[in-house]
This record gives C-alpha cells, structure tokens and sequence, in this order.
C-alpha cells in the first residue's frame, strides 16, 4: 500500500479498495441543493406546504433562483452515483474533473445570488456575505483535500471475486 494511504484505515475503503468518497463531497451537493432539501421537507407538511420554504426563503424568487443553482447539485449527484465499475465512458471522463464540477457548482450558486441581491435587492447583505463566506470556504476545502485528491485519482475495477475452496464432503455412512 502506497505511503498516501498510510492514514486510512481498512474500513475507509469501499468494496471495490477505493477510498470512501470524502465527506466533504457530499457536505458540497448539500450545501448547492439545499433549495431542493427545503423543498423536499415541505413536502412533509401535509397542512401547510409553503410555510416551510416561506420561512427559509421569505422571497419566493430566491427560492427559484436556487432551485435553478442547484441543477448543477443534480449532475454531482448524478456523476457520484453512477460511480462504479461498470459505468460508462463519460462518467470515467468527468470523474478526474469531479473537484471543477463541484467548484463550478458553488461558483454558480454563489454569482446567482450575487445576481439576485445586485440587479433583484432580493436577499440581505448578512446573507451574501455569509454565503460568500461558505462558499470560499468550501471552495477552499475542495481545492486542499487530500482525500478528495485521492478519491480523484481513482476509480473504482471489479474485484475478482473469493471463490472457497469446495469442502470435502464424507461420504455418508
């Protein structure tokens, strides 16, 4: 085993030996979709569903404006899940460039909003800034992970499979 995978124990690899996808990975397709979350929780409310995403999104628009941002989540989502062996030769192709999607997507998210509070006054300061501030962050984060680095750097072969060796049987008496 490579001095790379030194810190990583046996129960952070998959059942193909690659390294389990890092955290920080899905914490990104969170934070992007999180208009689709909202929605998908309102969805619960049998009563009342609106009230849920009024109360995270007081502007409706800015709702909307996230669901579009979040399209980007789904292609994420899309390539993470269709991750495996036997996937096809552009999920192999996209996947090297999987830490640019998910930059991308927070880029994306980030200017939509910057959009929405510029041209639109539809979101406050204290919520662009902070959103600024997340985004940087995880931007950051991204472009550092040296487990996501490692999780770009390969994808997941068939293993062949343990065959047992056939038991002897005794014969009946």
């Amino acid at each position: 085993m490579s001095k790379q995978y030194a810190n990583y124990s046996v129960n952070d690899f998959d059942k193909f030996d690659c390294l389990k996808i890092s955290r920080l990975c899905y914490v990104v397709i969170l934070f992007v979709m999180r208009a689709y979350i909202v929605w998908l929780i309102s969805l619960t409310n049998f009563q009342d569903r609106t009230s849920f995403i009024a109360f995270v999104y007081p502007e409706k628009q800015v709702f909307y404006l996230n669901l579009i941002s979040g399209l980007v989540g789904i292609l994420l989502i899309v390539v993470m899940s269709l991750r495996r062996p036997e996937a096809s030769a552009w999920i192999k192709s996209i996947w090297p460039r999987y830490r640019q999607l998910m930059v991308a997507a927070l880029l994306f998210d980030l200017i939509v909003n910057v959009i929405a509070y510029f041209y639109w006054d539809l979101t406050s300061v204290t919520w662009l800034v902070g959103q600024s501030l997340l985004t940087l962050y995880l931007i950051y984060k991204s472009l550092t992970s040296k487990r996501l680095a490692l999780n770009l750097a390969e994808f997941p072969e068939p293993l062949p499979e343990y065959v047992k060796p056939k038991e002897r049987r005794k014969p009946h008496p």
